[in-house]
């Protein structure tokens, strides 16, 4: 399989336009999906799912694409520099399945999930002291009741620090292409799934074994409204762990979930 030497500037240029293509193709697919189902063609199905009940921001949802095209393009040149560094050696990705064994492969994936975990946790904590807020984090959180759009709606600042996670487990991990492209995958539906302000799991899945240590839209919704709560981004136990997850969280799933009648 011929790969070009990205360090060549020509090849650096396509590779950098070949993954912003990719990305802003994942991005419109996957969020425009959520919103076609949830807000266009279903939406009488799932009005009595949705958390906030006011109306979106007039030109919220173009705000939110404009930024997140700009996230886009940094997403995409992290991405072409991480191909660099890989064909430098400076990474632990491999290609041969054979290297390390079927059964690291999904290892792996766990292993660099809870990295990424931590690093979000701790970063987006980090983005809420007030002068970071303002600076930074104020730009996603002008969403306050956010949409399938919210998902890649960054300051150009945060979006660069989202997108170094990776590249920094991938220098100590070996993972597989194909585990990094499904994190990658996991990491876009669950950023939509997070912010569609509609929550999708079923009842009491907020108490289930395995659905407790999942964040949805309920759980994520509260950050947004109340700031000092839920910093997660696939899971939940930092947040159990360090008391930051929001009092609110059972009565605001309740309602969202409950069946109503007549």
């Amino acid at each position: 399989m011929f790969i070009p030497d990205v360090s060549a500037p020509l090849w650096f240029m396509v590779t950098f336009i070949v993954l912003f293509t990719i990305i802003v193709g994942r991005y419109f697919l996957v969020s425009g999906l959520f919103y076609l189902i949830f807000y266009i063609w279903f939406p009488a199905k799932w009005q009595q799912r949705k958390i906030s009940k006011k109306e979106y921001a007039p030109r919220q949802l173009k705000r939110e694409i404009s930024w997140s095209m700009i996230t886009a393009l940094i997403f995409a040149l992290t991405g072409t520099l991480m191909v660099l560094l890989w064909q430098k050696g400076y990474t632990k990705i491999y290609t041969d399945i054979h290297e390390y064994g079927w059964w690291w492969l999904p290892v792996s994936l766990f292993i660099s999930m809870l990295l990424d975990e931590t690093y979000y946790y701790w970063m987006h904590r980090l983005l809420h002291k007030p002068a970071f807020f303002k600076l930074i984090h104020k730009v996603h959180h002008q969403s306050n009741i956010t949409s399938p759009w919210t998902a890649f709606s960054f300051h150009p600042l945060e979006g660069w620090i989202l997108s170094i996670s990776l590249p920094l487990i991938l220098m100590v991990v070996p993972m597989h292409p194909a585990m990094i492209l499904l994190q990658l995958t996991i990491m876009t539906f669950s950023s939509v799934v997070n912010h569609l302000d509609i929550e999708i799991y079923p009842a009491k899945f907020h108490r289930h074994l395995l659905g407790k240590w999942l964040i949805g839209a309920t759980h994520h919704s509260l950050h947004h409204k109340q700031f000092k709560y839920n910093f997660g981004l696939y899971f939940t136990f930092w947040d159990k762990w360090k008391n930051t997850e929001s009092p609110l969280l059972d009565e605001a799933f309740e309602n969202a979930t409950e069946t109503k009648t007549g």
